[in-house]
């Protein structure tokens, strides 16, 4: 009787796509490849309301990354202790938590940045991109994972809302103000005595102008990405 020789099974190799990302990749992709704003298009009540003044949206930015990296690393700390059928209204309970506690050190330390964002400082709660953070990544992955992941996103956030903000006063002005909103210790216009105002959009600092000027740097995006081979 001839014996049947076992063939040894060969290893399956573990899939790339299943391999965790590395701490890099996890930090970096929210600020470019997975912008939320100009490649989810997602946040767009804060990028059109205050986005009229370089200050107003650098300052709406930093809250931004201040409250997503809160809001990541508390949902991760907490994920193997929250039943499933409740989560989401503790996500929102954390976060407005967060967010009222930012809002008072807003109004003691920084009153002119409160002012100009106003209401839209306690909207920070309902920003579809803490939210969506908070439910798609950090009640999945570990805290150091999760508050990369938190600052790259808002990071990105932070820089699309000041490029608009940037873009929209600049143009829309001819100047640029520093120290206005923002407790810098120093106020100095920039550009001021260029001439430039007479060559101002003055449309781009009313509300049209975000629209406008939102559609412009899309449109910018989506172009350099199909230049590059992108889809």
């Amino acid at each position: 009787m001839t014996d049947v020789k076992k063939v040894p099974k060969k290893a399956v190799s573990k899939k790339k796509s299943d391999a965790p990302e590395a701490l890099l990749d996890v930090f970096s992709k929210g600020i470019i490849k997975e912008n939320g704003l100009f490649v989810m298009v997602l946040g767009m009540c804060p990028a059109l309301a205050v986005t009229a003044t370089l200050e107003g949206a650098l300052g709406m930015g930093i809250l931004v990354i201040i409250i997503l990296t809160m809001t990541n690393i508390s949902v991760s700390s907490i994920r193997n202790f929250v039943p499933s059928t409740v989560r989401i209204p503790i996500y929102v309970i954390i976060i407005a938590t967060e967010v009222t506690v930012m809002k008072m050190l807003v109004d003691a330390f920084a009153p002119a940045l409160a002012t100009e964002l106003g209401v839209f400082i306690a909207l920070i709660t309902v920003n579809c991109i803490i939210l969506g953070r908070a439910e798609s990544f950090a009640s999945k992955n570990n805290v150091i994972r999760s508050m990369l992941d938190g600052l790259g996103v808002s990071i990105g956030f932070a820089l699309a809302l000041t490029l608009i903000g940037l873009f929209r006063e600049f143009f829309g002005t001819g100047m640029l103000v520093l120290g206005k909103t923002l407790p810098l210790g120093f106020e100095t216009t920039l550009f001021e005595n260029a001439g430039l105002d007479a060559y101002a959009f003055g449309v781009l600092v009313q509300p049209p102008g975000a629209f406008l000027m939102i559609g412009f740097l899309l449109a910018g995006m989506v172009a350099i990405r199909q230049a590059k081979g992108g889809k």
